[in-house]
């Protein structure tokens, strides 16, 4: 139940040739081929960065201070309210 027979695949090649024709698969396959190669070669690079990354030291890569955003409202601190003298005292 769970996976697809033999049958079922001879059905899906069936359509996808019926649909896109029978000259137009090859060259969609290649030029999947080429994506997946590419991708493949990005994620590479991007491991081979960040492994060089990591052999900076922390000061390096310290993060700039954020800055605030002009729409945001900066809250200036308000005085604390005086308080009076207690004169319930005994």
């Amino acid at each position: 139940m769970g996976g697809l027979q033999p049958w079922h695949w001879v059905i899906v090649i069936a359509v996808f040739v019926l649909l896109f024709g029978a000259k137009k698969l090859p060259d969609a396959a290649r030029s999947l081929g080429k994506s997946m190669r590419i991708f493949k070669s990005e994620i590479k690079e991007m491991q081979s960065e960040s492994k060089s990354g990591e052999a900076t030291p922390d000061a390096e890569r310290v993060a700039p201070p954020a800055t605030p955003i002009a729409s945001e409202r900066v809250d200036t601190a308000a005085p604390a309210p005086e308080q009076s003298p207690d004169r319930h005292t005994a």
